[in-house]
């Protein structure tokens, strides 16, 4: 890897990072107000937008709270300072939180129109009222463990994303006055069900206040207010850590009294409750915001799970390969007669599970290597390592510790799995491997045959079934003896000299995209067709940026299908004339990362080169991380990928957003010809070689989209 200049920051060229994510959620948040979703599915979003505004404050804004407090003024990509960006954070984030609180109060009420109501305990009818209590009594106060705030009794540590309430009562006797505190253990569920056949539900903190007589006998309540925290939850590893489980058991626990980094206030908290929190969580630094509403959103994620399929997406059932099919279920007679790809969620994650199943139980398999990134808490790829390794075979897993918010869960795994016999690697202390990569090596007659998957997600069941991603499976040797090399380089830190058809990071991966976009360059000059398509999750890298500016103005036509963060300014005139982005927010989180380059030909061709990737274009992905890139050779595959996947989201109206020069998004109101592309690969077969290729479709020009 060879060090690259640093770029001048530049608030023309480049949109705030952290912003931009604001703006992301911003659109998840808009799809809880989508008139085409049922209405437990638009609550879905809402509390999916509220569990990712947690997270952002829990990393990104720790960060930057942490630079603050260091006096560090790094400027950002936009330049500017820490401590603007905190301001501008602050302010955008009140503005969702608000907005987030004026739709619950819309969908509060279509909810009950739907027969889910949400009540405080006074609606309740004297029946339930009756049932409540005894519920309260039995199931509730034993578990509730007051805490007086005085001299004798310090303010208690809160736990991370806790919800607490605070009481200043007086003595019935003689009036003397005290402060109460009382935090809601995290095994009580944040909303009660009433019995009957209707779903009636009461938040938990309103129980607790009618019955507040029976927590706090001879007191009445003067004032109460209610409050939750965030704190920082970010894991730094240390460049000198001499035992990375060691370390990160110990960081973990760290991380569990991180820094207070934002206070969410219920409204009507009295500000003198409100200092007295402030100080007793020493959080006199934390970002402070009025709730206005319902506290904690992200609970409402409770009431999606009522049982009401009318009310929800209708289910879908994943189809299993064709390919694979067609071959009795033989993973391995499928690979060998050809390479395929299989499209994930439309496609079933189990062929993926049932690759290394096979692998377990076949005795002519001998060894295989598997890379860790997240693999969930209920995992059968874990399941079929074990068994591999309890059957004799030679077993690698490059578990990867430095997993954010997956850590704890990565070390069980890891423990597990030494048990049963894999060799377990940790991977590097400085880099993360990112990496999704499997191999399977079986003996084949007189020699060794390897076959490998290459995926853009990650090995995990649950994200498997909602994050659209590819999987690639080839016995090429090339291919084979490029992930070989890729293994050696994580467990032995052998530099992978000779790749075939693999680039790496941290290696050239960066250097690999830019002379890529070069190629369209120098064909635009020579005035040849030249195009750039391209999806991933985030595009943040400088050099990546300012190479696609240049590539725009050579007269190269670039399309970028950018879910998340996206630094990139288009349709600036002079700067980025002929870049357009949009973003896909609906009922699946795109998450795969496709990469076309027209290659001297008009897009849709076969002469077009396709890779796939585990990265995005970010510094990160490029510098810190252990990735792979992958051209997609085999014609049946590269038409797949090209034709259908990527056609499908550049024609999508009805779940896309355009982003404007000035940094915001528009929706895309669709025409006379409407497209899903969530919806047309539900419903058509798409990679399993039957699905009708969508190249023939116009793929319309964003710039000219009606636009709402």
């Amino acid at each position: 890897m060879t060090a690259r200049p640093p770029i001048k920051p530049d608030p023309k060229r480049f949109f705030n990072r952290e912003l931009s994510w604001l703006y992301l959620n911003r659109r998840v948040l808009e799809e809880a107000s989508n008139p085409a979703h049922t209405i437990l599915e638009r609550l879905r979003f809402q509390y999916i937008s509220r569990s990712n505004l947690d997270e952002f404050f829990m990393t990104r804004v720790a960060g930057l709270k942490g630079q603050q407090l260091q006096s560090i003024e790094n400027l950002s990509m936009d330049g500017q300072t820490p401590s603007q960006q905190l301001d501008a954070i602050a302010a955008e984030a009140d503005a969702l939180v608000v907005a987030q609180q004026a739709e619950w109060i819309l969908l509060l009420d279509m909810l009950a129109d739907s027969g889910v109501e949400v009540i405080a305990a006074e609606q309740c009818t004297a029946t339930e009222s009756e049932w409540l209590e005894r519920h309260f009594r039995e199931q509730i106060l034993p578990v509730l463990t007051p805490q007086a705030i005085d001299p004798s009794h310090p303010f208690p540590f809160i736990t991370n994303l806790g919800l607490s309430l605070i009481f200043a009562l007086e003595t019935d006797s003689d009036g003397e006055e005290v402060t109460e505190l009382l935090m809601i253990p995290s095994t009580l569920k944040r909303f009660v069900r009433l019995p009957g056949d209707h779903a009636r539900f009461i938040a938990i903190d309103s129980v607790i206040r009618a019955h507040l007589g029976l927590l706090f006998p001879g007191f009445r309540k003067v004032t109460s207010g209610a409050f939750r925290l965030l704190r920082d939850s970010d894991i730094e590893v240390e460049e000198d850590a001499e035992d990375l489980v060691r370390y990160f058991r110990s960081a973990i626990k760290r991380r569990r009294r991180g820094r207070v980094i934002r206070l969410e206030f219920a409204a009507g908290t009295p500000i003198e409750l409100e200092d007295q929190v402030r100080a007793g969580l020493a959080a006199t630094s934390a970002l402070v915001s009025e709730s206005g509403g319902f506290i904690g959103i992200v609970d409402l994620g409770q009431l999606v799970e009522v049982d009401r399929p009318d009310l929800k997406f209708p289910p879908y059932s994943p189809r299993f390969p064709e390919r694979v099919v067609e071959h009795d279920g033989d993973c391995f007679a499928a690979i060998r007669a050809k390479d395929f790809v299989v499209h994930h969620p439309y496609e079933s994650f189990e062929v993926v599970v049932a690759f290394l199943r096979q692998a377990a139980e076949d005795p002519d398999v001998v060894a295989i290597k598997q890379t860790l990134y997240r693999a969930g808490k209920q995992s059968a790829i874990i399941d079929a390592l074990v068994a591999a390794a309890e059957a004799g075979k030679s077993v690698t897993a490059v578990v990867e510790l430095k997993a954010r918010f997956d850590e704890e869960q990565n070390l069980l795994w890891a423990s597990r799995l030494e048990r049963a016999g894999v060799q377990v690697i940790y991977g590097f202390v400085e880099l993360k491997t990112h990496a999704k990569v499997s191999m399977v090596i079986r003996r084949e007659g007189p020699t060794l045959r390897t076959y490998c998957h290459f995926g853009t997600g990650n090995y995990h069941p649950t994200t498997a079934r909602i994050y659209t991603d590819l999987s690639f499976f080839t016995a090429s040797r090339r291919a084979a003896r490029d992930a070989a090399k890729l293994f050696n380089l994580i467990t032995g830190y052998v530099p992978p000299r000779g790749l075939e058809l693999l680039t790496l990071s941290p290696k050239n991966l960066r250097e690999r995209f830019l002379a890529l976009i070069d190629g369209e360059i120098a064909h635009a000059k020579a005035g040849r067709p030249a195009a750039i398509w391209a999806k991933m999750n985030s595009l943040v890298d400088p050099a990546i940026i300012l190479k696609l500016y240049e590539a725009s103005e050579a007269g190269v036509s670039i399309d970028l299908i950018v879910r998340g963060v996206c630094c990139l300014r288009p349709g600036v005139v002079g700067m980025s004339t002929n870049i357009r982005v949009k973003s896909i927010v609906g009922r699946f989180l795109e998450h795969s990362r496709i990469f076309v380059f027209a290659n001297g030909k008009r897009l849709p061709h076969a002469d077009a080169r396709i890779y796939i990737s585990s990265a995005d274009w970010m510094p990160r992905n490029f510098d810190r991380r252990v990735e792979y890139m992958m051209p997609l050779e085999n014609p049946t595959v590269h038409a797949q990928v090209l034709d259908q996947v990527m056609i499908a989201n550049l024609i999508d109206n009805e779940q896309s957003w355009l982003l404007e020069p000035d940094g915001t998004y528009q929706r895309i109101i669709p025409g006379k010809r409407h497209f899903n592309l969530h919806r047309y690969f539900m419903t058509n077969p798409s990679l399993s070689g039957r699905g009708a290729s969508l190249a023939g479709k116009a793929v319309p020009k964003q710039r000219q989209t009606q636009r709402g």
